[in-house]
Formats: structure tokens, C-alpha cells, sequence
């Protein structure tokens, strides 16, 4: 099977889990909060991916390569799983908050939920436009260099700082302020996770340990 076509496949099963996952639990498909989300993520999504398809194919193919099995050490299997987890919370949860009328979100919340989604995407989309080696997995590439320009100017992980975004936009886009306490469950673990990476970067990546100096902000820009 050829590169796009394992992509495209992806993404189609991606869509139908996340639908299951949101409306089996919400009781109904008359959830307009749900539908916006789902038609931006996977909008923005399937535009990241005809990009790298056509202009970093290698990126895409270690994109491809995801997951707690993927990972080598046992620390990210654990983190991957876990943040995977929360993920799926992040659907079920605003879902049930949905069908049982737990909360209820204005409308602005919701569009700046939808806001943050796309910024969220657009950071990602950037840090892969400027970094071939954003692997799925925590590791150090043959060929990988240290990546200044860019979102890396200013933070040392802008890819996590992309899902930050992202994650954090689902409860309000959903609708749901219970969800926030998912998302507030997985932050930890994406911390641990990019604390864990940094030290596999400096320890084998040439260089790294000088842009550490360099660039002191991990996710917020002059707060952490």
C-alpha cells in the first residue's frame, strides 16, 4: 500500500473512531457543537497531510509511526498511553456532559474553543514545515539536526505546544466544562513526556544542549 493511500485510510478510520466515540455516548447525532469540531479537525488535518504528502514525504511516513507500541522505552509507552487515554476522554466525556445536561457553555466559549483547535493546528503545521525529524515517537534521528528558526526561536517544543492548544480547545468546543478536568489530567503527562525527551536530546544530539541555553522557554513563551 503506498504512502498516501496509508495516510488517507488513517485518517478515515481516525474520523470514524472519534464519531463513535462522541456520539455513541451523547445518545444522538443532533449535537451541532460536535459536528463544527469534528469537520475543523479533520479539515485542518487532512490539509496537513496532502502538505507533507507533496512536500516532506519522509515526515509523514515517521508520522505514520505512532502510538505507545511505537515507542522504545517503557517511560513513553506508558506517557503515550496514557495521554491516548485522555484523548479519549476528551471526546466521551463533553459526549455524556451533552446527553445528561451536566454543564453548559455559552456560545462564545465554543468559537474560542474552535479558535484554539485551529491555532493549535496551525502550530503543528508549522513545526512540521520547518522540522523534517518531528517524529511521533521520542527519538534521535540519523540525520537530525537542531532546529533554530522558526516556532523554535522562541520554544523548545512548539509541537507540544500546538497540542496544548489543541487538547485545551476540545472541552470549550465541545461544549463541556467537566471535560476541562480531563484536559487538566493530561497536561502532567505531556510535560513528563517532553521533560523525558529533552534529556534523550541532549544527551545525542549535537548541539542541542547549547539551544537549551539559547531558548529558555519549553511551551509559553517567557513563562515555561
Amino acid at each position: 500500500m503506498s504512502l498516501n493511500a496509508k495516510a488517507g485510510l488513517g485518517l478515515i478510520f481516525l474520523a470514524v473512531v472519534m464519531g463513535l466515540c462522541i456520539f455513541i455516548p451523547a445518545g444522538t447525532v443532533r449535537y451541532w457543537q460536535a459536528w463544527i469540531f469534528l469537520v475543523a479537525f479533520f479539515a485542518l488535518s487532512a490539509l496537513g497531510t496532502v502538505y507533507s504528502a507533496r512536500h516532506d514525504p519522509a515526515l509523514l511516513r515517521r508520522r505514520l509511526r505512532g502510538g505507545p507500541m511505537a515507542e522504545k522505552e517503557t517511560v513513553q509507552k506508558i506517557i503515550v498511553l496514557v495521554i491516548s487515554i485522555e484523548f479519549v476522554g476528551l471526546l466521551v466525556v463533553p459526549a455524556l456532559d451533552h446527553r445528561f445536561g451536566w454543564s453548559s457553555m455559552p456560545l462564545f466559549f465554543v468559537i474560542a474553543g474552535d479558535l484554539l483547535v485551529v491555532a493549535g493546528f496551525y502550530i503543528t503545521f508549522l513545526v512540521f514545515k520547518e522540522n523534517t525529524s518531528a517524529a511521533a515517537t521520542v527519538e534521535v534521528a540519523p540525520d537530525q539536526r537542531v532546529i533554530t528558526t522558526g516556532p523554535y526561536a522562541h520554544l523548545r517544543h512548539p509541537q507540544y505546544a500546538g497540542a496544548l492548544l489543541y487538547l485545551g480547545g476540545m472541552p470549550p468546543a465541545l461544549g463541556s466544562w467537566w471535560a476541562l478536568l480531563v484536559f487538566a489530567g493530561a497536561v502532567p503527562f505531556l510535560i513528563w513526556r517532553l521533560l523525558d525527551e529533552e534529556k534523550l536530546l541532549a544527551a545525542e544530539l549535537p548541539g542541542y544542549t547549547e539551544y537549551q541555553r539559547r531558548v529558555r522557554s519549553r511551551l509559553i513563551p517567557g513563562i515555561y
